[in-house]
């Protein structure tokens, strides 16, 4: 699609345009510190595209419907111990960390838990794929037209995250800045297809409502951080939201080591840490093997899930984002299991892409042979959350290659790699004096939160979204891990993104 500016721009606007992007970024908190000059208490803006991308507004305001059928697909899995055992059988013998994992989820299930609420903090990334567009005319022979009849690219479901799902400031922050750069541009007509993002206040409300349903003046949310953490903007805006929306709220700030060394877990299942009583649990951290260095962390871990606090995630909630649990989902007669609803079933299946089980079985070597034979067509995913773990293109062969006979193949999936449109933009990244127009592609993250318990979900909301943007050719595109720049959702009533 055409960009909402027509590209370039005159230099002397650019920079303009640039030098006051730059500006707002740094006084309204849309800022990170840096991983290679780290300095507690410097700031820089994160980086980001000057102006918001264009997306069919049919395929955003479906995309933002179906979030609340996968908080309720999402909650009703990490509540089905059956369904997580058989999905994860072969995996946690042959991967350390989700073993690790699943040894903590055995000992609550062992101890009759989890009884507690649980909270899940959910993000549905998106793309959109050109392989499912009846008049792009570049799809190819066995993959022609699948969905006849539409007239653009339709989303297609990179993963889920259930933990640590990041952006809730800095997404809606991002469309605050392209409103400004827009209206300085001249272009205020078009900031009524920048929609609006209520990310920040839903997310951090509902952490206020998981407190409230504590029902403990005194108790307070602990976050659960990174020993250090560099996009601490994304966290912050957070703690200052849930002050604003709730003044009697304490917000504490902790890492697993922290837990390890200080916190206790007292007789009535209270959690408590430097005499504060723990009411919720919001992990920021926790779904790297990194992150647990000691023993100590392991076993501070399983003392909060025991506890009576309730967490974001919970570790069947950890367990439920798993990739091998994504591609289950996708066979034939799964998500069934949980769904009632016959068009609710037929949207989330219509967003799942070519999800593979790479075990040593038939179904397992008839994938192994078809990445081997086209890696090009695949991204190889494991067990991780956190940007920077899977494997593309060529890169693939030999990876599988050194894996075949060994049971470490049990540890990954295999995924049809999507092909989204390329649209043009300027890049903004600290440190360099112009803006690149540069060919990029775009992700969609959909905000989500569900409170509930195996047999109630009281609360079921979609809250608002994020964009990241990265390079055309890139693989990865984490804006945290260097790799992506922020952006913002501008609204069209597309024909056709592709070309004819």
């Amino acid at each position: 699609m055409d960009p909402c500016i027509p590209l370039p721009i005159p230099d002397e606007q650019l920079e303009d345009l640039t030098e006051k992007a730059k500006d707002y970024a740094l006084m309204h908190g849309i800022c990170m510190r840096q991983k290679d000059k780290f300095d507690r208490d410097a700031l820089h803006f994160a980086p980001f595209v000057l102006f918001p991308t264009p997306f069919p507004r049919d395929e955003y305001n479906k995309a933002v419907e179906l979030q609340t059928i996968l908080n309720e697909l999402m909650h009703k899995v990490a509540h089905d111990y059956d369904f997580l055992r058989e999905c994860l059988k072969h995996t946690i013998k042959v991967d350390e960390f989700t073993g690790r994992l699943w040894n903590v989820y055995e000992t609550i299930m062992s101890e009759g838990g989890p009884t507690q609420l649980s909270l899940g903090m959910l993000r549905s990334d998106l793309m959109l794929d050109q392989h499912n567009c009846c008049q792009c005319g570049t799809c190819p022979p066995e993959r022609r037209c699948e969905k006849s009849g539409k007239s653009f690219c339709s989303w297609k479901q990179v993963e889920l995250n259930t933990i640590a799902s990041g952006f809730g400031w800095l997404g809606p922050a991002s469309g605050l800045l392209h409103r400004y750069v827009v209206a300085e541009a001249g272009r205020g007509d078009l900031l009524k297809d920048i929609p609006d993002n209520g990310a920040l206040e839903g997310l951090s409300g509902g952490l206020v409502e998981a407190w409230k349903i504590y029902a403990k003046p005194q108790s307070v949310i602990m976050f659960l951080v990174e020993d250090v953490t560099y996009n601490i903007c994304d966290q912050k805006f957070h703690e200052f939201e849930i002050r604003r929306q709730c003044p009697e709220v304490y917000v504490i700030r902790k890492t697993l080591t922290d837990l390890a060394n200080r916190a206790e877990m007292k007789e009535d299942k209270t959690l408590w840490i430097d005499g504060h009583e723990v009411a919720v649990v919001y992990m920021r951290c926790g779904y790297h093997p990194d992150q647990y260095p000691t023993e100590k962390e392991w076993e501070a871990r399983l003392m909060m899930e025991r506890s009576l606090a309730i967490k974001s995630p919970s570790i069947n909630y950890h367990l439920a984002g798993t990739k091998k649990v994504q591609q289950e989902l996708s066979k034939p007669g799964q998500v069934e299991k949980f769904l009632g609803n016959k068009a609710q079933i037929e949207s989330v299946r219509d967003i799942f892409t070519g999800l593979y089980s790479l075990d040593h079985d038939e179904v397992g070597n008839k994938s192994y042979e078809a990445a081997i034979s086209s890696p090009e067509k695949f991204v190889l995913k494991p067990q991780r959350e956190g940007g920077g773990n899977n494997v593309y293109g060529e890169d693939i062969k030999p990876f599988l290659e050194n894996i075949k006979d060994s049971e470490e193949r049990n540890a990954y999936i295999l995924m049809d790699r999507i092909q989204p449109p390329v649209t043009t933009n300027y890049m903004v990244r600290p440190g360099q004096a112009k803006a690149k127009l540069v060919n990029v592609i775009s992700e969609l993250g959909i905000f989500g939160y569900v409170i509930g318990d195996k047999n109630t979900i009281n609360t079921n909301k979609q809250v608002g979204q994020m964009l990241r943007t990265k390079l055309s050719h890139v693989d990865e595109g984490g804006v945290a891990a260097g790799l992506g720049a922020l952006d913002s959702v501008y609204l069209v009533d597309a024909g056709s993104c592709c070309p004819t």
